[in-house]
């Protein structure tokens, strides 16, 4: 069986602003990982970490979908066995953006994969959100009036 971490955060940005830190390697590094992403389908990218347990530090990656400050798909691999999608969507709101990630094709079933689906949405939650919005905020100004939310669900193990 098979899981995703599907969440959603709204970000007091246009939607041109939230596309360009997903899109641009420089100010994704700022939030998620060093990377080499290009937002053209079938360019192959990888994020660099630290190394920890059977996961080497890489995940490598191939553009799969494009649909410029919309959405955005690509395949997300590890040496460790991991095969899954990431899939960004982005839908404009009146004072912003509502962002919503599913990253999913996470076999629970497997030790090393329930450990990666926990973190990965723990991470979400908690500082990978913050750092998105905050590198919005020093890229594109502090916006005053916005509610901080991160709703979602990750299915019970």
């Amino acid at each position: 069986m098979t899981e995703a971490v599907d969440l959603e955060r709204f970000f007091p940005h246009p939607p041109a602003d939230v596309w360009r830190a997903l899109t641009n390697a420089e100010l994704l590094g700022q939030w998620l990982m060093p990377n080499d992403i290009v937002p053209v389908v079938g360019h192959s990218f990888t994020f660099t970490t630290k190394p920890m347990a059977e996961f080497d530090g890489v995940v490598h990656c191939t553009v799969l979908e494009v649909d410029v400050e919309h959405r955005l798909v690509f395949s997300w691999r590890s040496n460790s066995g991991l095969d899954t999608t990431v899939t960004w969507t982005l839908r404009a709101e009146a004072n912003g953006t509502l962002l919503r990630l599913v990253h999913h094709g996470f076999d629970t079933a497997d030790p090393l994969q329930r450990i990666a689906f926990d973190a990965m949405g723990g991470g979400w939650r908690g500082h990978i959100a913050d750092r998105l919005a905050a590198t919005l905020d020093r890229r594109f100004g502090v916006v005053l009036d916005a509610p901080p939310d991160v709703t979602g669900t990750l299915p019970a193990g």
